[in-house]
Parts: C-alpha cells; sequence; structure tokens
C-alpha cells in the first residue's frame, strides 16, 4: 500500500455544503479493495481526508450547518492534495491576502490543486489559473473570466483538467473526485467507488 495523499478541503464562513461535503464523501470512502468491508477500514484507503480553516473556531457554511475544522492554517500538515469549495463565502475572501496566500503556498508544494464552483475564483486570484483552461458554477463564469483574463473558461462540462482541476457548481465537485480517484488509482477504483456511493458516473 502506498502512503496516502493528505487531502486538505478548506472551510469558510458561507462555503456550499456539498462543494466539500460531496468530494469529503467520494475521497474518504475510496478503496483501492472493492466492497463494503472494504469500508470499515482505513487499510485501502488512497486518501487521508481532513477540513482546514484559517482557525480552528466553527465555521458556518450556507443553510447554518456548523463545522468544526480539523485544522487550522497555523497547524495544518503537509497537504498532497488541496481541495477549495465554493459559496458566497468566496467572494470576501477574494481580497483576503491570507487566505489567498495560504491556498497560493499551499499549493506551491502539493501534488494536486482541485476548485469546486466558485472555488476557482480564489484559485484564480492566486494565481494558480494563469492561463489555463477552467470552469465554475454557471453564474460565476463570467466572474471567473474578469478576475483573471488569461483564463480559458470552459461552459457546460462538469469539470476541467487542465493541471488544475476545476469543476462546474456544487454537485459537479463530486463527479471532480471521482475524477480524481481515478487520476490517483485508476478507472476501475473511481468506478467501485462510485458504484457504493450509488451515484451515477
Amino acid at each position: 500500500m502506498t502512503t496516502r495523499w493528505r487531502t486538505a478541503i478548506l472551510i469558510f464562513d458561507d462555503v456550499e455544503v456539498l462543494d466539500f461535503a460531496g468530494p469529503y464523501e467520494v475521497l474518504s470512502r475510496a478503496r483501492t479493495e472493492p466492497g463494503v468491508a472494504s469500508r470499515r477500514s482505513d487499510a485501502t484507503a488512497p486518501f487521508q481526508v481532513f477540513t482546514v480553516a484559517r482557525t480552528r473556531e466553527p465555521v458556518r457554511a450556507v443553510g447554518g450547518l456548523q463545522v468544526t475544522p480539523d485544522h487550522g492554517f497555523a497547524d495544518a500538515p503537509p497537504i498532497d492534495l488541496l481541495v477549495v469549495p465554493g459559496g458566497f463565502g468566496t467572494r470576501p475572501l477574494l481580497d483576503d491576502a491570507e487566505v489567498c496566500g495560504w491556498i497560493a503556498r499551499t499549493a506551491a508544494g502539493a501534488r494536486l490543486v482541485t476548485s469546486v464552483c466558485t472555488g476557482a475564483l480564489l484559485l484564480a486570484k492566486a494565481g494558480l489559473l494563469r492561463g489555463r483552461r477552467a470552469t465554475t458554477h454557471w453564474g460565476a463564469l463570467e466572474l471567473l473570466k474578469t478576475t483573471d483574463p488569461s483564463i480559458q473558461v470552459e461552459h457546460g462540462g462538469r469539470f476541467v483538467d487542465d493541471g488544475v482541476m476545476t469543476s462546474a457548481g456544487i454537485s459537479a465537485g463530486i463527479d471532480l473526485a471521482l475524477g480524481v480517484v481515478e487520476r490517483v488509482s485508476g478507472k476501475a477504483v473511481a468506478d467501485e467507488t462510485a458504484h457504493y456511493m450509488e451515484y451515477r458516473r
């Protein structure tokens, strides 16, 4: 068994619930050994998934759900895979130097960087989508284009993989996360993870 990918999902006030919970479910339930029984341990889990926020104080997601982060910026472990979700809370963070700086520094040391929905705006602001193809929620495609005009904004797909992986809105984060599983562990593992979740890829 190879070392598990340390997978950080950024959370913040007014984060969209499914944006972080969908990828969390996919990546935390993926197993290289098929079947229900394999999910009872982490022995064949390719990902170690945790949440990170500015501090370890509870975050209030869209709809009022309160989530306590596993780590703050100051105590987060090394990160192989970064997932940046979206939600209305991304807008004030576009002018937040601390958060955008953390994303940029974390991305520099990560093996793979991804976003869900309007999390792409934060990646763009951090300079991580410069000259790349990318997508976001349909309601923010124009904002993504104006945030960094060098981005080739793609419409209509579930996710785009141009070195950095970005997804369309909300539920598309599940498709993106299954794409990550396929990239890391192969199509058979991704398909079996979707089957376990009773999700149609």
